[in-house]
């Protein structure tokens, strides 16, 4: 987050925009002073000698953070891309191509656009949109291939796009008579010295899945995200959030669209995506210690690398035996160029990485054996990382301090064992399946829109699958139920939704038993439902969960259609972890590429008919369509099936190993401070899980991973901010040993004691 110890080294922009003449940047615009043609001089002062009013020299009251006019506060490391009146700085190790900045006309310097990350556009592209968003069409910065974040200046008036998805998030908060924005959560808070939400905290372990409960907040009190699919616009000190892109909010559809020519909107955006990536200059690996231990029976040079942590220089993908990774793995590795290494004599081949999990390797047979033969490509480098008990979840709880919580941190060490192995620019399938497939709330859309038919595929194959298990007498029913509650669901306002959402957390009605498809697909045909750690908190956490589900009840979404609304709702909970992931994974020098979750192909996958998206196996013809565009027809048998679920096992073999540390932790947990949680209930389900009980796996690495997060946050040192003639303190600083932090948690004054 920022250059401290213990701390990833995330890239973010930050900026701010105040009715202030200037902020005393280093790179503030030389001019004649307030009285001149809207030039700013240098040290705060006109030509008269008058000093320049407004922002941090001129505090609206005491304690307000621009009270000392001498300061000029600057981030840690930060890289100037414009100066005063509305600064904007790049903090981190950007590549050089990763920051694009360009003018309307060198005789108006103040009609500018930066586009920072992955960007498939050119500089004429550039230009033409910024024209475009200077009068207000801001969809124009959001329909070029790749991850990206654009700010627009025009005047006085300051734009941040975030992205479809919410996998580049924007963050704002009031500041100095204005307001600050950046790319990540933390830095904000640092700057206005913030506290930790207690509430927000409650809701992601209540409800991770409902926009409604964590609403635009964020873990820091005072900082906020904006929704994504929204632009945060500036303008001297005013606010506006505002959406870009056209949302139906009607519950009667429009027709449906074509089907053919959606699949084919969807493999363009995807191979556009891909390209982008390829056709960026390629990077190798900073340069690493010189020391290598040699040869090494059974290590190869790349072995040897991947154990020092360093990745392969040019372009790889993961390859597990899935369909989303292996699409992006043999798109990169077809589309024309040279997608491998810098320099390979064999030729230019992709690094495709196979784990195999040698603790656990029952199950998973069948996705190795199709990693196998789809990697006899002679265009792939296959690589298999092969790991035991060292790469279990929980094995190693030390780590980075992240922006915010995610359950990907207990899994950290194991994933980054095998990015380390991979190449500078890497391909993950990460996304597709929340971009793709069918929210089991579509089967209420699809009987809002009298399209029944379209239901029996999917209720037969929810059937067959209960048979499966060897519950033959209930798979008789399956259809009836799924039927009833999707018909329930579709006659069930937001409104009402959210408020029996809410009586539930209030009543204690948050342990359910979810125990394969037919049930997850039940338990999901609601407006919004509990989450799995939901069942560990205390009353009074849920209480505090419910009055904010009751407070949305009165504010409709974006669309009143609960199967695109819980998509939606899906999706950008999935794209938020899936920042945490990148953060608490990183290696040094590279880049996880996730193409899926790109606005293109977002946009491109919203386009596909209902009717389409919840037929068994939608996903994999999907994508074999598009291989088979791209010229690739020859798949291993058993591609595109359900991809293997969360290995269960693993999980309770590290659930086991780092027992005695997972005790430990909670022997006196921050979340039982904040009045969250009760300490001796989350110790008896570890001992459970570890005994192999029924108990929610990915609800214990919830709390694992907000419990790990909050002790981090707590250690750290620093700040990420610099420049001031007074000391600024950290958001949440930890408290001197006889003296806890105050907190006020749901249930009232509660005392947050720092980690050890």
């Amino acid at each position: 987050m920022c250059p401290q110890a213990g701390e990833a080294a995330v890239r973010w922009l930050v900026g701010w925009s105040s009715i202030a003449a200037s902020f005393g940047t280093a790179g503030r615009v030389s001019g004649q002073g307030v009285s001149g043609q809207g030039g700013y001089s240098h040290g705060g002062y006109g030509e008269n000698g008058a000093p320049l009013h407004g922002g941090i020299a001129d505090a609206a009251h005491p304690g307000d953070p621009g009270v000392d006019a001498e300061r000029t506060v600057q981030p840690v490391g930060a890289q100037l891309l414009w100066g005063d009146p509305d600064p904007l700085w790049a903090v981190g190790d950007w590549r050089p191509d990763e920051i694009r900045t360009l003018t309307a006309d060198p005789a108006d310097p103040f009609t500018r656009l930066a586009v920072l990350g992955c960007c498939g556009a050119t500089d004429a592209e550039l230009r033409r949109a910024l024209y475009a968003a200077r009068g207000g069409a801001l969809r124009h910065l959001t329909q070029w291939p790749g991850s990206y974040t654009a700010v627009v200046q025009a005047g006085r008036r300051i734009t941040v796009v975030g992205d479809l998805a919410g996998a580049r998030p924007v963050f704002y908060t009031p500041w100095a008579s204005g307001t600050a924005y950046a790319t990540a959560a933390l830095p904000l808070a640092d700057l206005i010295e913030a506290q930790l939400d207690i509430g927000h905290l409650a809701a992601l372990l209540a409800c991770p899945d409902s926009p409604e409960a964590l609403g635009d907040g964020t873990p820091y009190a005072g900082v906020r995200r904006i929704p994504p699919g929204h632009a945060l616009i500036l303008r001297e000190g005013s606010r506006e959030i505002t959406g870009y892109e056209a949302v139906a909010s009607l519950a009667v559809a429009a027709p449906e669209a074509d089907a053919d020519r959606a699949v084919e909107g969807v493999r363009e955006a995807l191979v556009d995506a891909v390209r982008a990536r390829l056709t960026a200059p390629r990077h190798a690996p900073d340069t690493l210690p010189p020391y290598d231990p040699g040869p090494v029976p059974g290590m190869g040079p790349a072995d040897r690398r991947a154990a020092r942590g360093a990745p392969a220089p040019g372009v790889g993908a993961d390859l597990s035996g899935g369909s989303a990774s292996a699409t992006l793995a043999l798109l990169a590795a077809g589309l024309p160029g040279a997608p491998g290494s810098l320099a390979s004599p064999a030729g230019a081949r992709l690094l495709a990485v196979t784990f195999n999990d040698l603790a656990t390797p029952q199950g998973r047979e069948p996705e190795l054996e199709r990693a196998r033969a789809i990697a006899a490509d002679p265009r792939l480098h296959h690589v298999v990382v092969a790991a035991a008990e060292e790469a279990l979840p929980y094995a190693e709880l030390d780590g980075p301090l992240t922006d915010e919580p995610g359950p990907s941190l207990v899994f950290a060490a194991r994933e980054r064992r095998r990015l380390a192995a991979g190449s500078a620019d890497h391909f993950t399938g990460h996304g597709a399946r929340q971009v793709l497939d069918a929210h089991p709330a579509r089967m209420a859309d699809l009987l809002m829109d009298r399209r029944r038919r379209h239901l029996l595929r999917p209720v037969a194959a929810l059937a067959r699958s209960a048979s499966a298990s060897g519950a033959s007498g209930e798979s008789l029913l399956v259809p009836l139920t799924v039927y009833s509650a999707a018909r329930r669901l579709a006659r069930t306002s937001y409104r009402a939704g959210m408020e029996a959402a809410a009586a539930r957390l209030r009543e204690g009605g948050v342990n359910e038993h979810v125990s394969g498809p037919v049930d997850a697909s039940l338990a999901a045909l609601t407006w919004s439902r509990p989450g799995p750690a939901a069942g560990w908190l205390t009353g009074e956490a849920l209480a505090e969960v419910s009055i904010r589900l009751t407070a949305a009840a009165g504010r409709p979404p974006l669309s009143l259609r609960p199967g695109e609304a819980r998509a939606r709702a899906l999706l950008a909970r999935h794209a938020a972890d899936h920042r945490v992931f990148e953060q608490a994974v990183e290696v040094r020098s590279q880049r996880l590429h996730a193409p899926f979750l790109d606005n293109q192909v977002v946009r491109a996958a919203r386009a596909l008919p209902e009717s389409l998206r919840v037929q068994p196996g939608a996903r994999a013809a999907i994508l074999r369509s598009v291989l088979s565009s791209a010229g690739v027809r020859e798949l291993p048998p058993g591609w595109g099936v359900t991809a293997h679920a969360p290995n269960e096992t693993a999980t309770r073999l590290g659930l086991r190993g780092a027992l005695t540390e997972l005790l430990s932790l909670f022997a006196s947990p921050l979340l039982a401070d904040a009045g969250l949680i009760d300490a001796r209930v989350v110790q008896r389900a570890l001992l459970d899980a570890a005994d192999g009980r029924p108990v929610p796996l990915d609800g214990l690495a919830e709390l694992v991973s907000m419990e790990l997060w909050l002790h981090r946050l707590l250690a750290r040192r620093g700040t990420c901010w610099t420049g001031t003639s007074t000391a600024r303190r950290r958001a949440v600083p930890a408290p001197p040993s006889d003296a806890p932090l105050a907190r006020l948690g749901p249930g009232g004054p509660r005392r947050l004691r720092s980690g050890s």
